[in-house]
């Protein structure tokens, strides 16, 4: 027995597989954070012929983007470039479309997994960092434990590293500034920067914010704060609200029915059914914002003045724990579930509205190893770095434009509220959310390359493409999913370079960086896709009087044509610059708008023969939060030297005709 003992001991300790657990990992780039942009960055990096690994503390891939994000928040389709617009194309695939940006958690996390298995992308799940090693301004190391805290610590050599996740702990460790919370208006020249008490997400009105109204003794309704009213624009460090971006199923066959959860409490709603009592206009879409996913399914996010944001909750989450942020987070699961089961079943709630929520359930089809729910909280904002330069409001507005841009970003400054408060209005109290701000009106706008680098007297090999340099208020336009993937992809090519140039990330060539970009868009030697947009004049041409709409909503980049169908025949034509011969998959970009025409006519030139297509404008379909649509045109030959075109006319139209972007796709 003592010899078969000793034999099992030897097998154990001796073990190649167990002793590679422990021994340190070397690699070129080690990125950490398995989030939609950690994902991108080591598929891009192990593209560019680097060693990677990439560490994930969960064990899911995609961060928000699988974890229930799949009304993709996204501003201008124009933004969006490289490997970031391949991913929603390959989404688009599964459902059968060119590009899709709604989608199922499980069908975007598969393609993740697709990405990590398609570059042979070393993966470590369920480890998270515990140290970083530095040595003149250099991480030349790092140590992760295991998240579970049942397996061994980890050591982890690179040339570069990149931080991926939502709250910046790599940054952090490194000892690379940042802040957190909302700046002052006055720190960069700003106006909805700071304390905001504006109108949107906001009660009406009149909502008492006492326990029994009238009575401030009785005490205040839980969830508001007995902070005082500031100043617009005065700086605080309150985070804006995370809650969950949740995934019900409308399909009695794919349906959990919504139960009570642990710990439920009705007192914290309370205030829910004040505000419906206030303002009767509220109803179930507008409680809460149900968006549809394919196959029945949502994807619920905040609405209105009560709803799935867990308010103030959250301020020390950025900075805190590993154990107390697992419990912040636990909280808001159970507040919103809390609230989901709320509106199906308290008593007192309005009974149109609890009939809609009693159509929804958990998906059985989705989380299915941790209870039908996300285990991604929505992190709006964590820490932000402080880099040596600061993307700000007057970036967003384009009153600032940075030549160094490595992408771009087109939402809204958006801002969810930070606090709940009492307002004294006219002698009367009443309940009122802070902090919510949703300004837009501006066209994409580039992102600096500085804005993704520490200042380099505090690091010189880590790059940052979520918890990017920027203020509280341009963070909130910057920060979707979409734009962290090319960040990272731009991230991930810079940290190449900068193994390549034995150089530190500040001190790359930056014009080179853009044209590599530019030229190698998927990071994998493919023809890139050639866009003629209406704003390029060497490759537009125009007959007759077309206006220049700047910024309208639904435009591919910051403009389209449009002219009306009176004065006789006027045409726009596309003329790609083909530089490689093949087969090209065409389509033309058709913004939604009032008043257009019901068919638009074209005509396709390959160079060598002409075909007329005609377009309804009642078979676009646009999905998401933009209002165009990519159409098919075919496929066709095209080589260098042939003058190919597409012609958009207002032959036979019957309204306004637009004229926006023609995209040429190679097969």
């Amino acid at each position: 027995m003592k010899k078969l003992l000793s034999l099992l001991a030897f097998c154990i300790f001796s073990s190649p597989f167990l002793l590679a657990q422990t021994a340190p990992i070397t690699v070129d780039i080690c990125v950490y954070g398995g989030s939609s942009a950690g994902v991108i960055a080591a598929y891009t990096a192990k593209k560019m012929g680097k060693s990677v690994l990439l560490i994930e503390p969960g064990r899911h891939l995609g961060g928000l983007t699988t974890g229930g994000l799949g009304y993709t928040d996204i501003g201008n389709k124009y933004a969006i470039s490289g490997i970031s617009r391949d991913y929603y194309r390959r989404i688009g695939k599964h459902y059968g479309k060119f590009e899709q940006w709604i989608f199922e958690p499980h069908v975007a996390e598969d393609l993740f997994k697709d990405y990590v298995k398609r570059a042979n992308v070393n993966v470590l799940y369920a480890y998270r960092l515990a140290s970083v090693k530095k040595q003149n301004g250099s991480i030349q190391s790092i140590t992760v434990e295991s998240s579970a805290q049942n397996g061994q610590p980890r050591v982890i050599n690179a040339k570069m590293f990149l931080d991926c996740t939502y709250e910046g702990d790599l940054m952090a460790k490194a000892g690379v500034s940042y802040t957190v919370g909302r700046e002052d208006n006055k720190t960069y020249g700003e106006t909805y920067n700071g304390f905001q008490l504006l109108d949107k997400h906001q009660f009406a009105d009149g909502v008492d914010p006492y326990k029994i109204p009238g009575k401030p003794e009785s005490g205040l309704l839980w969830g508001i704060s007995t902070a005082d009213v500031l100043p617009t624009g005065t700086g605080n460090k309150q985070v804006q609200a995370y809650n969950f971006r949740i995934c019900l199923s409308s399909d009695p066959a794919n349906m959990i029915p919504i139960s009570r959860p642990e710990g439920y409490d009705s007192t914290r709603y309370e205030l829910l059914l004040r505000a419906i009592d206030k303002n009767p206009k509220l109803a179930f879409n507008t409680i809460l914002k149900p968006d549809r996913m394919p196959n029945q399914k949502t994807d619920i996010n905040n609405n209105g003045p009560f709803s799935t944001d867990m308010i103030g909750m959250n301020y020390d989450f950025p900075e805190a724990s590993y154990d107390r942020r697992a419990a912040i987070q636990r909280e808001h699961e159970l507040y919103n579930k809390g609230l989901l089961y709320f509106i199906g079943h308290d008593p007192r709630m309005r009974k149109d509205i609890q009939t809609e929520m009693l159509k929804f359930g958990y998906p059985k089809d989705e989380y299915t190893d941790s209870g039908n729910w996300s285990t991604q909280m929505y992190v709006r904002e964590a820490r932000r770095m402080i880099g040596d330069y600061v993307m700000t409001q007057a970036n967003c507005q384009g009153r600032e434009v940075v030549k160094d841009g490595v992408g771009m970003a087109a939402y809204t400054m958006d801002s969810h509220n930070c606090q709940r408060l009492v307002v004294d209005k006219n002698g009367v109290k009443m309940v009122k959310n802070e902090g919510d701000v949703q300004v837009g009106g501006f066209p994409p706008y580039p992102i600096s390359y500085r804005c993704l680098i520490p200042k380099a007297t505090e690091c010189t090999n880590l790059l940052v493409p979520v918890c990017l340099s920027a203020s509280h208020i341009a963070y909130g336009s910057i920060r979707m999913e979409p734009v962290f993937m090319v960040l990272a992809q731009s991230s991930a090519v810079a940290a190449s370079m900068a193994i390549d140039s034995k150089t530190s990330v500040q001190a790359i060539d930056v014009q080179k960086l853009q044209s590599q970009l530019k030229t190698n868009p998927l990071a994998d030697g493919s023809t890139p896709d050639i866009l003629v947009d209406n704003d390029d004049n060497a490759q537009v041409t125009h007959t007759g009087d077309w206006t220049r709409d700047n910024n309208p909503k639904g435009a591919y980049g910051p403009s389209y044509l449009t002219t009306s169908a009176t004065g006789g025949e006027k045409t726009v034509r596309f003329s790609p610059a083909v530089k490689k011969a093949g087969k090209y998959q065409v389509y033309i970009y058709f913004p939604k708008l009032s008043g257009a025409s019901s068919k638009t006519n074209l005509t396709v030139s390959d160079g060598n023969q002409t075909k007329p297509i005609t377009i309804r404008e009642s078979d676009i379909r646009v999905e998401g939060q933009t209002s165009g649509e990519w159409v098919s045109l075919g496929t066709y030959n095209l080589t260098p030297g042939k003058k190919s075109y597409v012609d958009v006319s207002t032959k036979d139209a019957d309204g306004i005709v637009v004229a926006d972007a023609v995209l040429f796709v190679p097969n």
